[in-house]
């Protein structure tokens, strides 16, 4: 039968104990993680969530009734005990900060009993995710996830800090605000007041914290919740934090300076890695040409080359066709890997292919000596060996080319390094590659909506010296742009700001907008822009993404409290679920039915 703490207060946490302790009395409180009854003694590890602390309770010390209470204890029944801390009197376990010392136990009161879990409290068991899920509120005791939501709100407390030592003031804008579907797809929420109108809520907090700027706050930061309609991967979530931040009076180098000062205090003071400032830079064009990515990973190598001038004059249909299309043949050279066999090579071909490559052309430099390629006949001597050369190909390595479009090439060949580094141990443990990617695209080609659209968003401002080409050539704008990029993860990204009206309208003309439906969209950020506004720029992080690095996690979900699942509902509460038609009534919603066609 569950006691009352009536009396109790705690002293310490389990691990706050220590040798330094010893001849005290304390109290502490936990979850029982395991008992042991020798007879004559009976032990308990006591759990919260510092860590582990042996109980020992011992009749004479407890008394009969308490020894017997005792007895009775089973895995997370939770206690409290009050003892005498004492060196502890058998082997000292080095895995445990408190492995060399117990608490005698002088009075015992079980504050919750505990049905056997359905899943065990134990880091080194297995369990499947679904399950994990459904009882989320017992994984979460689990010593590495408390381990990582604690890091969390470290990195947070951290970034708080930081940020208000600059100069940022932390101010919260709105859930509810208006759906401007541009880019992912909005959560609504419908009012009931207003009747057929709805709410959306937000992806980001761009318009406001912009408008904040307007209100001259010059500096503001926020740790907010944002939300996507879009389908779930490893690193995405359907609702998730960002860091937010905007600052007036600034350009690119104001932000990443910044920036780079925050990052290098959060990584140091969480995981000890020292970031060397400043970090580099690449310009996107680069970054695509090299890596075939816009968010490259740098702790390989590997990088794209550029083959086209070479087998500009060749026979091979594959690689004349993509040239003559207006395309690109590049390839890359997967050093050491020359001796693969046929089964590998074709499921690098099939893992290119899902990618929108055509097909897959290699060369194989094998160990021996010889040389086996996929389209050597269609080439001559002379070619085949201007081509190793200039992939730099010696005995041993595997080249592999792809020849489209560019997008295609960079799409395929870009996916296909990190796929070979990965599956072949070509990626050094325990580095921290930060990368800049700068200058991004303004706009790019929408083929479904047959429209140009913003890369980032409507309100980048493109870079001063390409303004001449955004009547005649918009898809050559460069836009003041710019990403944080770790170990090929993108962990944030920002812009300078738009803030000149004619420079905005013509933004919003490149975007199809008429100044009715920009104004319709966008009209109270276009007003407040004739009172006054400073120049502007800000970047925002996925906070989750940036703890995942962090703890060298493989899924935001094992950093996030209470996760969502790959169809975006949570598998413990059952969310999303019906409601009652009442609820539809006041809303004046009715549920169209999806039949399905024969």
């Amino acid at each position: 039968m569950a006691e009352s703490m009536t009396g109790l207060k705690r002293s310490h946490r389990c691990t706050e104990v220590s040798n330094k302790n010893i001849g005290e009395q304390v109290t502490v409180m936990g979850w029982v993680q395991k008992r042991r009854n020798l007879g004559s003694l009976i032990f308990v590890d006591l759990r919260d969530r510092s860590g582990l602390l042996q109980i020992i309770f011992d009749e004479d010390t407890i008394g009969t009734e308490g020894f017997e209470k005792a007895g009775k204890l089973r895995n997370e029944f939770v206690i409290a005990i009050v003892g005498t801390v004492e060196k502890r009197s058998g082997a000292v376990n080095e895995n445990l900060v408190t492995g060399d010392i117990e608490i005698k136990a002088e009075q015992l009161r079980i504050l919750s009993e505990a049905d056997t879990p359905p899943i065990p409290i134990d880091d080194n068991v297995n369990v499947k995710d679904d399950v994990r899920l459904k009882y989320r509120y017992l994984d979460l005791r689990r010593p590495h996830i408390q381990k990582n939501l604690i890091t969390r709100s470290k990195v947070a407390m951290i970034t708080r800090n930081f940020l208000s030592e600059e100069g940022f003031l932390e101010i919260e804008t709105p859930m509810l605000t208006k759906s401007t579907p541009e880019g992912a797809r909005d959560y609504l929420v419908p009012s009931r007041v207003h009747p057929g109108s709805f709410y959306a809520l937000p992806q980001s907090p761009q318009i406001f914290k912009q408008l904040l700027m307007c209100s001259g706050y010059d500096r503001y930061f926020q740790i907010v919740k944002c939300f996507r309609d879009e389908d779930l991967r490893a690193d995405r979530q359907p609702e998730f934090t960002q860091i937010d931040m905007e600052l007036s009076f600034v350009d690119v180098d104001d932000v990443i300076d910044v920036n780079e000062r925050l990052l290098a205090k959060m990584f140091k003071e969480t995981v000890g890695v020292d970031v060397a400032l400043p970090i580099p830079r690449m310009t996107w064009q680069d970054a695509m040409d090299r890596f075939g990515s816009d968010k490259p990973d740098m702790r390989f190598g590997m990088e794209l080359v550029d083959v086209s001038e070479v087998v500009k004059n060749c026979e091979f249909v594959v690689f004349k066709g993509a040239l003559e299309a207006g395309g690109s043949v590049r390839g890359i050279n997967a050093t050491g890997q020359g001796d693969l066999g046929r089964k590998k090579i074709d499921a690098l071909v099939k893992f290119a292919k899902d990618f929108g490559a055509k097909g897959l052309a290699y060369i194989q430099l094998k160990s021996d000596g010889s040389v086996k390629s996929s389209f050597s006949k269609f080439m001559t001597e002379e070619e085949m060996d201007a081509l190793i050369k200039a992939m730099d190909g010696k005995a041993g390595d595997l080249l592999l080319f792809a020849a489209d479009q560019n997008k295609v090439v960079w799409d395929v060949l870009g996916n296909l390094r990190c796929e070979i580094a990965k599956k072949y141990d070509m990626i050094p443990e325990g580095e921290f590659k930060f990368l800049w990617v700068t200058e991004f695209p303004l706009l790019e080609w929408n083929e479904d909506m047959n429209r140009y659209q913003a890369m980032h968003h409507p309100f980048t401002m493109p870079m001063e010296e390409d303004l001449q080409y955004i009547d005649t050539d918009p898809g050559r704008v460069r836009a003041k742009a710019y990403d944080i990029v770790l170990n090929g993860t993108e962990l944030g990204g920002g812009s300078v700001r738009i803030f000149q009206n004619d420079i905005q309208e013509k933004m919003f003309e490149c975007l199809g907008f008429t100044k009715e439906q920009a104004h319709e969209r966008f009209g109270f950020l276009l007003d407040a822009f004739r009172y006054g506004v400073p120049p502007h720029a800000g970047l925002a992080y996925v906070l989750d993404r940036l703890v995942m690095w962090i703890t060298g996690e493989d899924s935001i979900r094992d950093v996030i409290a209470f996760p969502k699942v790959k169809d975006a509902s949570c598998l413990m509460t059952e969310a999303p679920s019906p409601v009652d038609d009442v609820q539809l009534d006041e809303l004046a919603i009715a549920i169209k039915e999806n039949k399905e066609e024969e």
